[in-house]
């Protein structure tokens, strides 16, 4: 139990304080969770203490973030509302939908956000200043809602996916993304939790102390990602696309 304990603070900590640089926290934790976590534990225990963790982390790191950076609060409000839907509905789906299957297909989609952020060398580098038109509002709403669904049923990834989504579709900075992308991303991770904690699938004695590493590890790599500012954010992202590329191919070919 011990053992346990420790391997558990240690990739919390990771996990939070990558989530919170640069995204994409998921990809540390959940495999490390099904390796240190006795292999009798169900899928579901697994992801609601992987869950309550990440919304202690995201959490802590959305403060950080709003605190000192302007995010577009009118759009984000109402796609918050919607990802919150969405992600319940993905976390009922997780025993009935073949979460296989999105495997590839974020492989594809991963290879395409590296190869467009690598080549457009100024991408998220510029800090917008203009207010955003009814359409980007829209879209904002349509975003929330799919990815939302997506971080409930599946999960690794979504920092990644909304930071790429407000730096390419609505033209901000890595660092004015990252923290609107949190907002929403804390929104889906609450919205999980109120399917797995209820439907008893979180044993505390492994979630409360991953929660609190995660949020430590959260409030460093927030102030990391705010002093490194959006070039050491668009490396950070870069390399954050080539590890989960690595990673779902590596699913795929074993």
């Amino acid at each position: 139990m011990e053992e346990t304990l420790y391997f558990l603070i240690v990739i919390g900590f990771l996990a939070g304080l990558m989530d919170a640089a640069v995204g994409g926290g998921g990809l540390l934790q959940i495999p490390g969770l099904f390796n240190i976590l006795p292999q009798n534990t169900g899928v579901p225990t697994v992801l609601g203490v992987g869950k309550v963790a990440s919304f202690s982390g995201t959490l802590t790191a959305t403060w950080q973030y709003v605190r000192k950076l302007p995010v577009p609060w009118k759009m984000l409000l109402p796609a918050a509302l919607l990802a919150f839907a969405a992600s319940y509905l993905g976390a009922k789906s997780v025993a009935y939908f073949p979460t296989e299957y999105m495997k590839p297909v974020m492989l594809v989609i991963m290879l395409v956000m590296f190869a467009y952020t690598f080549w457009k060398k100024d991408l998220g580098q510029v800090v917008r200043t203009t207010a955003l038109t009814r359409k980007e509002m829209l879209w904002g709403l349509f975003f929330g809602a799919l990815i939302g669904f997506y971080d409930g049923i599946f999960g690794p990834g979504t920092g990644s996916l909304l930071a790429f989504v407000f730096v390419r579709f609505y033209g901000y900075d890595f660092l004015t993304a990252n923290a609107s992308g949190k907002v929403i991303n804390t929104t889906t991770n609450f919205a999980a939790l109120t399917f797995f904690v209820p439907g008893g699938y979180v044993v505390w004695a492994w979630a409360v102390p991953l929660a609190l590493a995660n949020l430590a590890g959260g409030i460093i790599g927030a102030r990391l990602a705010m002093r490194g500012g959006t070039k050491l954010l668009r490396y950070g992202f870069m390399v954050l696309l080539c590890l989960m590329i690595g990673r779902f191919a590596w699913d795929l070919w074993v």
